[in-house]
C-alpha cells in the first residue's frame, strides 16, 4: 500500500475502539436524542472511509469508485464532527427535561450542515462529468461548513459571557469544548485548503498538482501535513469529548441541594 493506504489502515485501528465507547455513551444518553449520536456517526464514517481506501489499494485492478467513496467520506466526515460540537454546546442550554427553550439557532445550523453535506456529495458524484462544476459544489459545501464553525465559536463566546449562569459540570464541559475548538479550527483550515487544491480523487492519476497549495492536495499532497492537520486534530477532539462524557456527571447539575427547580437561566426565555 502507498502512504495514503497506510494512513487509512491506521485510521481504522484508531477509531474502532471509539466505535464502542461512543456507542456506549450515545446509548446511555439516548440515541435518538442526538447529544452524542453525531460522535458515533463520525467514528463510523472514519472506519468506513478508511476501509474503502484500504480496499482500493488492495484490489489489483484500479477501482476509482472505492477511491471516490473513501475520499468523499474523508471530506464529509467533518460534518458530524461539527454537529457533535453543536450538540454538546446545545447540551449546556438544556433544562432538566433535556430541551432548551429556543431551538432556532440549532435548527438553522443543522440545516447548514445538511446542505453542506448534500453539495459535497453531489460534487463527488459529478466529478467525472464536470470537474469544474463538481469542484464548485464541493467548495460551496465547505463554505457552509466554515459558516457552521464560525457560528460554533460565536455560541461558545456567548456562553462565556454568561458563564456565571452556567451550572457546575456544564461549566467544566464548556471548558472542554473551548479547548477543542482550536483543534477544530486547524482541521477546518486544512479542509478549506485541500478543497481548493484537490481536483481528482484517484491515486492512479498521471498528472501532478502544480498549484502553490499542492502540499494540501488530499490525494497527492504532503502526508505529514495530512497526519497533523487532519488525523491528529480530529482524534484529539474525539478523545476530549469521549473522556468528558465519562468523567463529567452532567445530570448531577440538576440534583444540587440549593438548586431551585424552576430556575435554569440559560434555559429560560
Amino acid at each position: 500500500m502507498n502512504t495514503q493506504g497506510t494512513l487509512a489502515a491506521v485510521t481504522i485501528v484508531m477509531y474502532i475502539p471509539f466505535l464502542f465507547t461512543s456507542f456506549k455513551v450515545a446509548s446511555k444518553c439516548g440515541i435518538w436524542r442526538g447529544r452524542w449520536t453525531s460522535l458515533l456517526v463520525f467514528c463510523i464514517i472514519r472506519v468506513l472511509g478508511g476501509a474503502f481506501l484500504v480496499a482500493a489499494e488492495k484490489i489489483t485492478s484500479a477501482n476509482n469508485g472505492l477511491y471516490t467513496a473513501g475520499y468523499m467520506l474523508e471530506v464529509v466526515g467533518l460534518a458530524p464532527l461539527l454537529l457533535s460540537t453543536l450538540s454538546l454546546l446545545r447540551l449546556i442550554f438544556d433544562g432538566p427535561d433535556g430541551e432548551p427553550t429556543d431551538e432556532s439557532i440549532f435548527h438553522s445550523l443543522r440545516t447548514f450542515n445538511a446542505a453542506g453535506v448534500l453539495l459535497t456529495v453531489i460534487g463527488f458524484f459529478t466529478v467525472s462529468r464536470s470537474s469544474s462544476g463538481a469542484s464548485t459544489l464541493r467548495k460551496s459545501g465547505f463554505i457552509l461548513f466554515s459558516i457552521h464553525y464560525i457560528a460554533l465559536v460565536g455560541i461558545c463566546i456567548f456562553l462565556w459571557t454568561k458563564v456565571h449562569l452556567i451550572m457546575k459540570y456544564r461549566k467544566k464541559f464548556l471548558k472542554v469544548i473551548s479547548f477543542a475548538l482550536p483543534f477544530l479550527a486547524v482541521r477546518m483550515v486544512y479542509g478549506v485548503l485541500s478543497t481548493i487544491t484537490t481536483d481528482t480523487f484517484t491515486s492512479s492519476t498521471t498528472s501532478s498538482n502544480t498549484s502553490s497549495l499542492a502540499e494540501f492536495d488530499l490525494v497527492t499532497g504532503n502526508w505529514e501535513i495530512f497526519l497533523v492537520m487532519d488525523m491528529i486534530t480530529e482524534y484529539a477532539i474525539v478523545i476530549f469529548y469521549t473522556i468528558s462524557a465519562f468523567v463529567l456527571p452532567l445530570d448531577q447539575d440538576f440534583k444540587a441541594p440549593d438548586l431551585v427547580e424552576d430556575e435554569f437561566p440559560l434555559n429560560g426565555p
